[in-house]
């Protein structure tokens, strides 16, 4: 549709969301790198005051990889 491109797939999928960024505990999310496979903890304040992103690690330290299928 429209000259036959494909929509490019986003990077980053996310596998998991809780909380309400309206609220004081705010939102908080795990995205999955689609070409790594490496888990992220997204985590944003209430009323969007604040961000952050972090790496998911196992007990080794060693990222999180989940497998993402296409």
């Amino acid at each position: 549709m429209f000259g036959g491109k494909e929509k490019k797939k986003e990077r980053f999928v996310c596998t998991m969301m809780e909380g309400s960024s309206l609220d004081e505990t705010g939102k908080r999310m795990i995205l999955v790198d689609r070409v790594t496979g490496v888990n992220y903890l997204m985590i944003l304040g209430g009323a969007g005051e604040a961000a952050g992103l972090t790496v998911m690690v196992d007990e080794n330290g060693k990222p999180l990889i989940t497998p993402v299928e296409d």
